[in-house]
């Protein structure tokens, strides 16, 4: 049976949920909050040991002001609603991505969560916001060659550039689901998604639960994982 360390959502399709319902955008982006809730929770029970959701992506900055707006007040509603559940769970909160664009307000909710759970040894709620895995390279390239310019470091190999990612600690991601159909990663964990497997699904954010999420697993425990090595029981 494959192992499930590390589950990666790319959680697409609040907006289409929102029209498809004839409500605004921001009702959708509401309601995957509260799926986000239920997924982490269940996750948690199953032993999955990381959960990384692309919360928002620095290209995400392009839609309007309003959905922008709401956007960065979701934390707030997320951690006032569910921080104790949270906490009763075990859940640690970890955030990835450019910290110094993303409101001083919003940011501040966000650490409190994270300083709140950081003893926390269940699972490990990633939050990817205002993340993007060009810019993530780029800036974790930047900082090993300054620690090389200044003798910190000698070579470098892909164990040590882990350690410059903003997911250093965690283990690849074994899984990625993407909701809504689109077949694209977005710009999201490029470096940490080598040998993950994908699966795509037609559901809305809003509409998956745990039954989805359970159908996404047993996709995922059926696939032979070779990492690049060839499968002794194939003929050719």
């Amino acid at each position: 049976m494959n192992t499930l360390n590390h589950l990666a959502i790319i959680m697409d399709g609040n907006g289409r949920w929102a029209k498809k319902n004839k409500l605004p955008r921001t009702a959708g982006h509401y309601k995957g909050v509260e799926v986000l809730r239920s997924i982490t929770i269940y996750a948690n029970r199953l032993g999955i040991k990381c959960l990384t959701v692309y919360a928002f992506s620095t290209e995400n900055w392009k839609r309007s002001a309003e959905e922008v707006g709401y956007i960065m007040s979701l934390p707030k509603i997320f951690f006032s609603a569910y921080i104790k559940e949270l906490m009763d769970n075990n859940v640690q909160i970890m955030i990835i991505g450019d910290r110094e664009k993303i409101p001083a307000e919003t940011m501040k909710v966000i650490d409190e969560a994270i300083e709140t759970t950081k003893n926390n040894t269940g699972l490990i709620l990633n939050f990817a916001f205002n993340y993007g895995a060009r810019d993530e390279i780029v800036r974790a390239a930047k900082k090993y060659a300054q620690d090389y310019k200044d003798g910190k470091v000698d070579d470098l190999d892909e164990e040590s550039f882990n350690d410059y990612l903003y997911t250093a600690g965690l283990p690849d991601v074994d899984l990625l689901i993407r909701t809504g159909s689109e077949m694209r990663l977005s710009n999201f964990l490029l470096y940490q998604l080598a040998y993950s497997e994908f699966v795509v699904i037609d559901t809305l954010w809003p509409d998956f639960n745990n039954e989805v999420l359970d159908e996404c697993i047993e996709i995922y425990q059926k696939r032979k994982r070779n990492f690049g090595g060839r499968d002794e029981t194939e003929s050719n």
